[in-house]
């Protein structure tokens, strides 16, 4: 077995793709900063709000006023340093920990793609994607290498195949492929999409969808690591994301999803790619076609390497499964749901009408809950359980501040989910200010009056 690991470690391959993915990586990062400022959403999801949900955990994770334009103007610089390879490790580090500050300010905000990128940029702090194609490495010759380790490529394909493979596992349930929920709810509000808003009517185009998703999810890595195959798997993924573009509003996603598949196809092809538009660039590619190997400076550290993406990918292995500690319907208490490529998988909508008690006059009152949060974190507060128990906290806060009493606070919260009927969510006996958040199951959520079969 460790003849086979050794063997394995010791292949080389151009650098090419690792460099096509930098770019392109760095391209989408750039252009998804500039999109966000420009859209307005920095003011309207970090510095509008009075309130913030928080990560457990992570609780110290807090927006900072206008600076915090500043944290995106950061994190765009460094995404474009990336992209140039510019002073690269400082650049894929300052762009890790400043996305990833971003993503962990609100969970409102919480999206698959997000983590993704999270995962993929601290991966890419230990692989050597400036060696080849970029500014450090022409700015530095002795830097400059045409071969990296094959393994520095592979780990990038292995977090693309766990996220495909993942997301079609987590489409095996009976909502999905029995009752094609929630695309039924979804598909026949987009009729207005020229050519396909029509088959967007049909029942069956629904199922379609759903086993077509599944089945895409599920064979996209297999076909993508395969020479023969990998043309169909790449039309496919081009297809795919290009249509979920047109029918959701899911962002840079698609196209970074569809830029990422080009790491699985041959370094050859790649380093031609990259010739061609040297060529058209006026780039002298002699000083990046040098013939070099690139190699860790000792030993310790390539084992150390090798350790920690040992660590992270059984991490990103078994993460996904956690929820089978969890008693009760994921889909419904959303234990163990982020973080796991779920993605698409539910449609909630829900009312939570918040009431505060006097314990000693037992006084009450109801919420007004536009009073502390946005409409956006509203929606988003009514179907989580977490977010629920943390707005619940920050009642308690504001109103003993203010009334210098101690209090309790009840939820009368409703939940439809994928069709179902709307049933009650939380129990109303229990006063949320006596419970903390934690890992523990949440035992005051009640029980949805159904059952969803599958993964």
């Amino acid at each position: 077995m460790s003849d086979l690991l050794m063997s394995y470690m010791s292949r080389k391959s151009e650098a090419a793709p690792l460099a096509v993915f930098r770019v392109l990586f760095g391209l989408m990062m750039v252009w998804s900063v500039i999109r966000f400022w420009y859209n307005g959403w920095i003011q309207k999801l970090y510095l509008a709000p009075t309130f913030h949900f928080n990560y457990y955990g992570f609780e110290w994770v807090q927006p900072i006023g206008l600076w915090t334009y500043l944290l995106f103007v950061l994190c765009g610089l460094s995404a474009l340093a990336v992209t140039l390879g510019y002073h690269y490790r400082i650049a894929i580090v300052v762009f890790f920990l400043s996305f990833t500050y971003i993503e962990l300010m609100d969970k409102t905000t919480y999206l698959n793609h997000y983590y993704f990128v999270s995962l993929v940029s601290f991966l890419m702090i230990f692989l050597p994607a400036h060696v080849y194609f970029s500014l450090d490495a022409k700015r530095n010759p002795d830097r400059a290498c045409q071969y990296i380790p094959q393994w520095t490529i592979d780990v990038i394909k292995l977090m693309l195949c766990i996220v495909y493979f993942y997301a079609g596992l987590a489409k095996l349930n009976s909502d999905w492929l029995l009752d094609a929920m929630p695309l039924k709810i979804w598909l026949p509000s987009k009729y207005d999409i020229p050519i396909i808003g029509g088959l967007l009517q049909y029942t069956w185009t629904h199922y379609a969808f759903s086993w077509g998703g599944a089945l895409y999810d599920l064979s996209i890595p297999f076909l993508m690591l395969f020479r023969r195959t990998r043309g169909v798997g790449f039309a496919m993924i081009v297809g795919f994301h290009l249509l979920t573009r047109v029918l959701f509003p899911i962002g840079m996603f698609p196209y970074l999803m569809i830029a990422s598949a080009l790491i699985f196809f041959d370094s050859t092809r790649l380093h031609c790619a990259v010739t061609r538009v040297s060529h058209w660039l006026r780039i002298d590619m002699s000083q990046f076609d040098n013939h070099r190997y690139y190699q860790e400076s000792t030993i310790s550290i390539q084992k150390a390497k090798i350790a920690l993406f040992s660590v992270f990918f059984v991490l990103q292995l078994l993460l996904p499964f956690r929820y089978l500690m969890y008693p009760g319907e994921l889909f419904w208490t959303q234990e163990g749901f982020r973080f796991s490529w779920r993605v698409m998988l539910v449609e909630s909508a829900g009312s939570a009408m918040f009431k505060v008690v006097d314990l000693q006059s037992g006084k009450r009152f109801y919420v007004d809950n536009a009073n502390f949060l946005t409409p956006f974190q509203e929606k988003q507060m009514a179907f989580q359980p977490d977010f629920i128990l943390e707005y619940a906290h920050r009642l308690e806060a504001y109103y003993e501040e203010i009334e210098g009493k101690e209090l309790a606070v009840y939820v009368d919260c409703f939940v439809a989910m994928n069709g179902r009927l709307s049933q009650r969510y939380i129990d109303p006996q229990v006063d949320l200010t006596k419970i903390e958040e934690s890992f523990r199951h949440k035992d005051w959520i009640l029980p949805m009056k159904d059952e969803i079969e599958g993964l």
